[in-house]
């Protein structure tokens, strides 16, 4: 395998690397809630029935921001049917998932939450089956201080406080047939434009977000967001983007490619965006939201949902991830940091046990998926500017994306301490030498190589019985001479590196 190169230059500046990036998602939709962040009588849990080691890992992994109440589960929630006494709160259908909600976790038992686990709550709002006076309800309920019938409602329940919720999605993903009330974007954009202007009357100071595409096949794509913007644009902060990406079909060359996807989405969706903004004679400029993104294996999905009636809280897709799919979910990282001047929020779906990187059992431990580790590694890391790199090296083909790079990388220079964060992945088969050069930053010297690789074993998984077959490992470090050096990559693999001022 021929070398392959690479120059950080403190010049080459995208942006600010935002803790927003770092966001995830708790939605109620099988053991995420019940049984995940939820469980009163677990061993580990607080008396508010908060499981402490979920708590724990979420802190640990560095998330910074939680969706929540969903997803596919938001556009048929009755915000009201979570909150108050516990006893008195109704059990109701959720069409999205075909389960039985019993609202034991609503609003205020997800804000203590988010307060312990130390994240920002991020809500969204029924655009589904519901509109505009709900969702300036739900705000009310949330954000003003008091002396109304809704404000004081929270303070009798409890939160003397407002919560203060800043993000607020305006529904989820109304572009999709499968959505309850789903909408033409022409209907939704002027449904989502309403609210808008609506619930900023009351808190001009939240920032909200429009529904975007579902994923990037949708037919509707582009189209959509342009008709939904042309309503909304001067009233929302961003747009939204989800995509999943299944490894279901064994094509590991193209899941490794995956990011090569993620990229081509946001390029086109901020040009979408700025489409409408010229086109509305608007200065100013949109971000996105990626507030749902992960690898899922869909193909199971409908299985999931069909081998079962009307339950509570079933198991449902607890996907064991492998290290392969921890590469990948690494990959993604370095492809919404390089985009880091255009998406300034970002949330991987789901935090427990739903394709998610903390797997729990009920009664149980819980345990860190392979997918946990570079997210916890990047968020702990990438701190400061962000700073684009064109790496030059070999290329691989692949039936989804056509030829690709076999190297993906970003790093993120921090101008408080000096130090150097450089995330790169090998999607290949082989180990790859990489010559960097890093005369840009003089007088750094290698503190350590960090890397998860797939190794002899690309399907490895951890379990509650072998939770750690899946770890990053440190590696030698390279030695810099003149402010370069060579760092051997291994094949299929993320990888960290770590430089820092001379002491």
């Amino acid at each position: 395998m021929p070398n392959a190169q690479l120059t950080v230059d403190p010049a080459f500046r995208v942006g600010p690397a935002d803790r927003q990036l770092f966001g995830s998602f708790v939605e109620h939709m099988g053991r995420c809630v019940y049984g995940g962040v939820y469980e009163p009588g677990h061993p580990s849990a607080d008396p508010r029935g908060l499981r402490r080691d979920v708590l724990d890992l979420t802190r640990e992994m560095g998330v910074s921001v939680v969706r929540y109440p969903g997803g596919n589960f938001v556009s048929g929630y009755r915000w009201e049917d979570g909150v108050g006494p516990v006893g008195d709160r109704p059990r109701r259908l959720d069409l999205a998932w075909k389960t039985i909600e019993t609202n034991a976790f609503g609003l205020d038992e997800f804000m203590t939450w988010a307060a312990e686990a130390g994240v920002e709550p991020m809500m969204a709002v029924n655009l589904g089956t519901r509109g505009v006076a709900e969702a300036c309800d739900l705000l009310e309920y949330a954000n003003h201080p008091g002396g109304t019938q809704l404000s004081d409602l929270r303070r009798k329940h409890g939160a003397e406080q407002p919560y203060g919720v800043r993000l607020w999605c305006l529904g989820n993903e109304m572009d999709g047939p499968w959505q309850v009330g789903h909408k033409t974007a022409d209907e939704y954009g002027r449904l989502a434009a309403e609210t808008a202007r609506a619930m900023k009357m009351i808190d001009p100071s939240i920032s909200l977000i429009a529904s975007g595409s579902s994923n990037r096949q949708m037919s509707t794509y582009a189209s959509w967001e342009a008709t939904v913007l042309e309503h909304t644009y001067e009233h929302v902060d961003y747009i939204s983007a989800h995509t999943y990406y299944d490894p279901s079909d064994g094509d590991r060359a193209s899941i490794l490619a995956s990011a090569v996807d993620m990229d081509a989405f946001i390029t086109e969706v901020t040009a979408t965006a700025d489409h409408v903004g010229a086109k509305l004679r608007q200065k100013r400029k949109l971000k996105i939201s990626f507030d749902e993104w992960n690898v899922w294996y869909q193909s199971r999905l409908q299985a999931d949902l069909d081998r079962r009636g009307w339950v509570e809280a079933p198991a449902l897709i607890e996907d064991d991830f492998t290290a392969v799919d921890a590469v990948v979910v690494g990959d993604l990282l370095i492809t919404l940091l390089r985009h880091a001047d255009r998406v300034g929020v970002a949330c991987q779906a789901q935090l427990a046990n739903v394709i998610a990187p903390i797997r729990t059992r009920t009664g149980g431990p819980a345990w860190r998926q392979s997918i946990f580790h570079p997210f916890a590694l990047t968020a702990r890391y990438a701190r400061g500017t962000v700073l684009r790199t064109e790496p030059v090296g070999p290329t691989y083909e692949t039936s989804r994306y056509g030829d690709v790079p076999v190297l993906d990388t970003v790093a993120v220079h921090d101008e408080e301490t000096g130090g150097l964060a450089v995330f790169a992945v090998n999607r290949g088969p082989d180990d790859v030498p990489l010559e960097m050069d890093l005369r840009g930053l003089p007088g750094l010297h290698a503190q350590a190589h960090t890397t998860v690789a797939a190794g002899a074993d690309p399907a490895a998984t951890n379990t509650e019985t072998d939770p750690e077959r899946v770890t990053p490992r440190e590696l030698t470090t390279p030695t810099l001479d003149g402010g370069r050096c060579t760092v051997a990559l291994p094949a299929t693999s993320w990888n960290l590196l770590r430089f820092a001022p001379q002491s």
